[in-house]
């Protein structure tokens, strides 16, 4: 057995098994009919007798496990990580022995975790990188215009189109439709039939033999198909000039020059990358930290981890309208895989927990209540909620202290 394992029995009798046995009664009187009395009315000895006092120790037993687990704790004065197991070794009108294995924080053994010698990298903007961010930002504010009469279909343009795909001899079900606006470029259709469009016309029409990819649906993979298109309109998109009005509307207030505004465009970027940085250099020291260690991690302390891993992704399934049942059906994925699939990951968050809080253990770090105060407040202010509702939602000011301690652990991982 692990040094981390703590088995305590706890014996439930006497006056406080009573009121355990007589609030099943009360509960389960409530559910039957015993003849000769109103639904709930029998008398406690005459229930008994028509059932067995055997038909009340599920529930006394559920009820007595709470009072039970507080004084295994209080007895062993041990401090559970993970849900522990209940298993009972006896039961009878007069007691209830209960046992609980408790699962406290395994025992970790650091090793080098200062002196990493992890190579943080410099962030650097290549010329490429720019001029990609300017092509977005400038495509985000571009005008769509329809292109004059006799004007050709060019790349990046949006054609109004009609179309419809026979396949077999037989009309595509969900393969046509009438002024659908499609980007050219913009690989929304299968390979070679934007290509096809390009050169067209306002008002042509067009038949384009093409072949579904082998990745397609099951039923259509490799399928030949000829698409009747024609051209309603064709809209080109028009990029902003570099000037001081495009400069505005992008919130760059202090931009009047393009090299200022390239300037600008660059220290993003390099923000942007620096953060990405940043925290691909914080996991890389963790990781690195952590095999240093020395950790036996429970498998109960594993399972809680996923099990609360497998929550917070139900709750970002709901964020979208989904449950996790129907996730199952849309993926074939079961609860069992989602479990397994979710274990390394799982199992990194507990080593990290483990290492940073061994890591706060031995350099001495402490929060106190003035600075963890003010953290909150800070916090609050940038969710623009009052420090009560941050508070509620952490559930306590202890939440943010641990919260800090956490981060200042890392700083020292970092060799910062």
């Amino acid at each position: 057995m692990k040094k981390n394992v703590i088995v305590k029995e706890i014996k439930i009798d006497g006056e406080k098994w009573e009121k355990c046995l007589d609030f099943a009664y009360k509960k389960k009187n409530k559910e039957v009919k015993i003849d000769g009395f109103r639904k709930g009315a029998a008398p406690k000895h005459v229930f008994i007798k028509k059932f067995g006092v055997e038909y009340l120790f599920m529930d006394a037993m559920d009820k007595a496990a709470d009072e039970a687990y507080k004084l295994a704790l209080q007895e062993t004065e041990a401090t559970p990580v993970c849900e522990p197991k209940l298993d009972v070794k006896s039961v009878n009108e007069k007691e209830c022995v209960l046992e609980f294995t408790i699962i406290t924080a395994p025992e970790v053994t650091l090793g080098e975790y200062k002196n990493l010698k992890i190579k943080k990298p410099e962030a650097n903007v290549t010329k490429e990188e720019l001029e990609k961010e300017i092509t977005t930002l400038r495509n985000k504010y571009a005008e769509i215009k329809v292109k004059e009469e006799g004007s050709t279909i060019e790349n990046g343009d949006t054609a109004v189109i009609d179309f419809k795909g026979i396949v077999d001899g037989k009309e595509l079900e969900g393969g046509s439709g009438e002024n659908y606006p499609l980007e050219i470029g913009s690989h929304t259709f299968i390979p070679g039939f934007e290509e096809g469009l390009i050169g067209l016309k306002m008002g042509e029409e067009k038949e384009l033999n093409l072949t579904f990819p082998e990745n397609y649906a099951k039923d259509l993979s490799n399928k030949d198909v000829v698409f009747t298109v024609k051209i309603n309109e064709i809209k080109a998109r028009i990029l902003p000039e570099l000037n001081e009005d495009f400069y505005l509307d992008l919130g760059y207030e202090d931009v009047k020059t393009e090299s200022d505004f390239r300037t600008k465009v660059e220290e993003g970027i390099k923000e942007r990358k620096s953060a990405e940085i940043e925290d691909q250099y914080i996991e890389d020291c963790l990781k690195k930290a952590s095999e240093n260690m020395t950790i036996d991690i429970n498998p109960e302390i594993l399972d809680d981890e996923v099990h609360r891993m497998i929550h917070q992704f139900e709750e970002q399934l709901k964020m979208q309208g989904l449950n996790i049942e129907q996730y199952f059906e849309f993926t074939g994925m079961t609860h069992e895989k989602l479990h397994e699939q979710m274990e390394p990951e799982a199992t990194k968050r507990v080593k990290y927990r483990y290492l940073l809080e061994k890591v706060a253990e031995v350099e001495k770090i402490e929060v106190n209540d003035e600075e963890a105060d003010k953290q909150a407040v800070e916090m609050a202010t940038n969710y623009g909620i009052s420090k009560e509702e941050l508070l509620n939602a952490y559930g306590s000011l202890d939440v943010i202290k641990y919260d800090i301690k956490m981060r200042n652990a890392i700083e020292i991982v970092k060799g910062a």
